[in-house]
């Protein structure tokens, strides 16, 4: 990056970070006067909400920008995207209806059987999937080095 590029870049910065401080100072001067706090605390939640939009769309966006130009970056996350499609189907094929209950046996409020709670023990099992993945990557990896 040239150097008029990271000065536009570190100023952008500045002007974030010095409206953030102005945001939180405004939270700590709101005192215990609850009305103050619930308006101080909502416009630095909500600042935080459009930086991460923002920050995400940008995120994305350079990803893509980047993969287009890249056609065997293209290529691997296609292959990433339908490994975890594949994954979510498995996932989504393992996952129960059935109703969800508490210790005792009772079905929970809105724990009924049914699509929710389908979706629901689907995003359990495939995070499960993925954190076994890790955990199996992790330990490969520290056995392969081990043997070296």
């Amino acid at each position: 990056m040239d150097n008029s590029k990271a000065k536009i870049l570190t100023i952008i910065t500045a002007v974030i970070g010095v409206i953030g401080a102005i945001l939180f100072i405004r939270v700590l001067m709101a005192g215990d006067d609850s009305e103050a706090m619930d308006s101080a605390v909502n416009v630095i939640v909500h600042y935080s909400k459009i930086l991460l939009i923002v920050t995400a769309l940008i995120a994305v966006g350079l990803s893509l920008f980047s993969m287009l130009k890249n056609p065997k970056a293209l290529k691997k996350a296609l292959i990433g995207i339908v490994a975890l499609a594949i994954l979510f189907g498995i996932s989504y094929a393992l996952a129960s209806d059935a109703a969800v209950t508490n210790q005792f046996g009772d079905i929970v409020k809105n724990g009924e059987a049914g699509s929710t709670s389908k979706m629901i023990s689907t995003l359990i099992t495939f995070t499960g999937i993925l954190g076994a993945l890790a955990i199996g990557t992790i330990g490969f990896g520290f056995v392969k080095s081990l043997i070296k």
